[in-house]
């Protein structure tokens, strides 16, 4: 049995914050950039530990409310019109939906808002932290960085710019902090380096136990994920869920333990967490995908496995999450495991996601029935893809699964939809 009490949050959340980043290679590294920047201001702010944490937190998951590449480019505009205020709303309610990240998501929710010469101070009526300044500030230094040019080289230009925006854009004070860090080489020299992860983990390395999630925090910290992978997209928004429930049900029939099917659970939200690494572009497709197009899909079970790989305790959860799309005679992807090498869990996983695809309904046709289902899992294990006694359970309980499935989806389908109603 894994040790849960030693999952680390702080890896969780990098692995969520890499999953996000691996869109494009234009943002990537984006999240961790603005964490370490906003993070150097607070630490010479002098601000409480709790709030120096909860700024690296908030600036590696900043941006998860912005669900196109597009929107992601667009961020990356130094001067931002009003549009940039939904990402953040939609990541102030999905941040905000795991209780302790309450504060990260207020963080989160004004990271655009503008100093305004002290009118940034509230927003409609609301106060606005001044870490979401800080945030704001360390997202548009990051933005001003060009890739492709040696770092120190644009350190002048970057804060002529940033001097320019005192007191509209940005807080005063915070400038005259950040005036203070850019004559330090080694602040820039970190920016750029490839040990940024190593360097944030060292600033949270004091918050010890405070940082560690027991099986219960885990459970609802993936539900957060669950959310922030399916509401990219509108084809897909209730898709984790139901192979989370369905999974846990199969787990149930098969004698598992209550922890195991628990994990079952966690597999099925975390599944598909490497299709934060295709565009919903992509995604939200109604056609059929191009060659190109369908080897970027084909890459998600792999980007699930290598980010969630670094987590200690997650070992067996990531593979049953990874393996989803691996065949028992081999011929699946990506690693193209066979027989024993895919687990037990990971064959319910492939199953009950299956199931949950062709029998949820999607906006371009109807789920399928009873009859169509049943075809198309006995072909498949006929095919060698899934496995006979997890199918044969399934179809044996197929009324109890299927009536679940739909009852979650159903309150899944309430959810995504209050989210984009606090918006509009």
């Amino acid at each position: 049995m894994e040790q849960f009490g030693k999952v680390s949050l702080f890896d969780m959340v990098l692995s969520l914050s890499d999953a996000i980043d691996l869109v494009s290679p234009i943002v990537n590294g984006h999240h961790k950039r603005v964490a370490y920047i906003a993070s150097s201001i607070a630490l010479e702010l002098g601000l409480a530990e709790k709030k120096q944490r909860n700024l690296i937190i908030a600036g590696a998951l900043h941006d998860v409310g912005a669900f196109s590449l597009q929107e992601r480019i667009n961020a990356l505009n130094f001067d931002l019109g009003p549009a940039a205020f939904k990402h953040a709303e939609i990541g102030y309610n999905l941040i905000g939906s795991f209780g302790p990240f309450k504060e990260v998501a207020e963080m989160i929710r004004y990271h655009h808002l503008d100093w305004a010469g002290g009118a940034g101070e509230s927003f409609e009526g609301d106060p606005v932290l001044i870490e979401s300044h800080i945030l704001h500030l360390a997202d548009r230094i990051d933005v001003l960085i060009e890739n492709k040019v040696e770092i120190l080289e644009q350190s002048e230009r970057i804060i002529t710019k940033i001097n320019e925006e005192a007191g509209a854009k940005f807080i005063p004070q915070l400038v005259e902090v950040i005036n203070g860090l850019a004559v330090k080489e080694s602040f820039w020299f970190d920016i750029d380096s490839p040990l940024l992860t190593r360097i944030l983990a060292e600033r949270v390395k004091g918050d010890g136990d405070r940082l560690r999630l027991n099986f219960d925090d885990l459970y609802d910290l993936t539900k957060m994920f669950r959310q922030i992978i399916d509401f990219r997209s509108q084809f897909t928004a209730t898709h984790s869920r139901g192979v989370a429930n369905s999974g846990r049900i199969l787990g149930e029939l098969l004698e598992f333990s209550k922890q195991k099917c628990q994990m079952l659970e966690i597999a099925g939200y975390l599944h598909d967490l490497g299709k934060l690494a295709v565009p919903v572009e992509i995604l939200n497709k109604p056609g059929k995908l191009t060659k190109k197009e369908f080897y970027q899909i084909k890459k998600h079970p792999f980007y699930t496995y290598r980010v969630l790989e670094r987590i200690d305790g997650l070992k067996e959860i990531n593979r049953w999450a990874a393996f989803h799309h691996e065949k028992l005679d081999g011929r699946g992807y990506p690693f193209r495991h066979q027989g024993q090498q895919i687990p037990l869990g990971a064959k319910i996983i492939a199953v009950s996601d299956v199931f949950t695809a062709i029998t949820e309904d999607r906006p371009y046709r109807q789920g399928m029935d009873k009859a169509q289902v049943i075809d198309i899992l006995e072909d498949l294990v006929e095919d060698s893809a899934l496995d006979l006694d997890i199918v044969t359970t399934l179809i044996e309980n197929y009324n109890l699964i299927n009536t679940a499935r739909q009852k979650v989806q159903a309150q899944e389908t309430k959810e995504y939809n209050q989210i984009w109603k606090q918006i509009n």
